[in-house]
């Protein structure tokens, strides 16, 4: 099979994956309601899914190092499905955190199609590929809501039934058109063990994986602190309502997508990974703290929209720097192991954000750009620790 072709396919089951995702994240609170969730509980069903993420993705990576990522893709987009038809079948709050926390344990989605992408890519295409396997990502988060609002005018649990059947979909296209990447599997060498817990600790202590890794633990507790600060300004501050700022936020999803696609001209320009993801730091720092300042809508969309394009290059650069350094026994593993960083990320960004709007709804912004400061302060490191053999 075709590399070009294997790229493509991965890019349409990563659109619908995420696109399912997508589609319930507007309607957890209203529908989860019936059922007494409350604003406090809403965090904690969110937070379900990243704690039961962060412990599955390095596992079902390392087993798609032993087993294979066809496989292991398949069963993640088998227990999403599943994971969606019990959210809309749910008669209880009990119900529900069982299918986010089924849905977390069986979201190896990104991390096994990532270890795809780095199978199959040279060094030299890997930042490419995998600023298009992102672009296909946040593709489908930009239009996933749209869909779920339009689909919940026919009754609130259609969109759901609606995400299992296109995780169905990409189940069917993994099956029929995927073929295994992973030409060592099985053939693991002596001395490498099997996956344990301790390699959420040992793939940190690895000079330049390590250093990324963390970088994007960093980087993504920023983007979702963010996030909480602004749904909050856009509401209390700006007046939006519901559908402006669902455009605004898709406004803000396409500015990284574009970046993603233009990674090949960047690296056209400037060849080193490291340099163009401490470049990108520097101005998401500069236009996070701007829109710390913003009082009103055009600063905050300004400040905002650059963040959006500049954070674009995040995940491609952290992805194909982590491969690039990565042994290929254990793509899988380490890849599961960044994503369950990712996804601690997710779930302490909100957390730290809700505390801090105690003092005002701009500390966001401010407690979003300390994290991306200490981001960049390491990403000078980064940058030093390539450069030694």
């Amino acid at each position: 099979m075709k590399v070009n072709r294997i790229i493509w396919v991965l890019v349409l089951i990563a659109v619908i994956n995420s696109m399912g995702f997508g589609i319930i994240i507007p309607l957890l609170y209203p529908y989860g309601k019936k059922f007494g969730v409350t604003e406090q509980t809403i965090g904690l069903l969110t937070a379900a899914f990243s704690i039961a993420q962060f412990f599955a993705t390095p596992v079902l990576g390392a087993l798609s190092d032993k087993w294979g990522r066809k496989p292991l893709l398949i069963f993640s987009l088998i227990g999403t499905a599943i994971s969606f038809v019990l959210f809309g079948l749910a008669n209880s709050i009990i119900m529900l955190f069982a299918a986010r926390i089924l849905d977390g344990l069986t979201g190896g989605n990104i991390s096994v199609a990532q270890a795809m992408i780095s199978d199959i890519s040279s060094p030299k295409e890997r930042a490419k590929n995998f600023g298009i396997l992102g672009s296909a990502f946040g593709f489908g988060f930009v239009i996933g809501p749209a869909i779920g609002g339009l689909l919940s005018e026919f009754g609130i649990k259609v969109p759901f039934f609606f995400a299992a059947g296109i995780a169905v979909i990409g189940v069917l296209l993994s099956l029929l058109l995927l073929k295994e990447t992973n030409k060592n599997k099985n053939n693991k060498p002596a001395g490498k063990s099997n996956f344990t817990f301790a390699a959420l600790i040992t793939v940190l202590k690895k000079p330049v994986i390590g250093t990324a890794v963390f970088i994007g633990f960093l980087l993504t507790m920023a983007q979702f602190t963010m996030l909480i600060g602004f749904q909050t300004f856009s509401v209390d501050q700006l007046k939006l309502n519901p559908t402006q700022i669902g455009l605004f936020y898709g406004g803000f999803g396409i500015t990284g997508i574009l970046m993603q696609m233009l990674v090949p001209a960047i690296k056209k320009i400037i060849s080193k990974q490291s340099i163009i993801l401490t470049i990108s730091t520097i101005c998401c720092l500069g236009m996070m703290a701007l829109a710390g300042f913003a009082t009103a809508f055009v600063l905050f969309a300004v400040s905002i929209g650059i963040y959006g394009l500049f954070n674009g290059l995040r995940n491609p650069m952290l992805n194909a720097i982590i491969a690039d350094h990565n042994d290929e026994h254990e793509r899988g593993q380490v890849m599961g192991v960044n994503q369950a960083y990712a996804s601690i990320g997710q779930t302490l960004g909100p957390v730290t954000a809700g505390l801090i709007t105690a003092i005002s709804i701009h500390s966001v912004f401010f407690l979003s750009s300390l994290y991306i400061l200490i981001a960049l302060l390491f990403s000078f490191r980064l940058i030093s620790k390539e450069k030694q053999p």
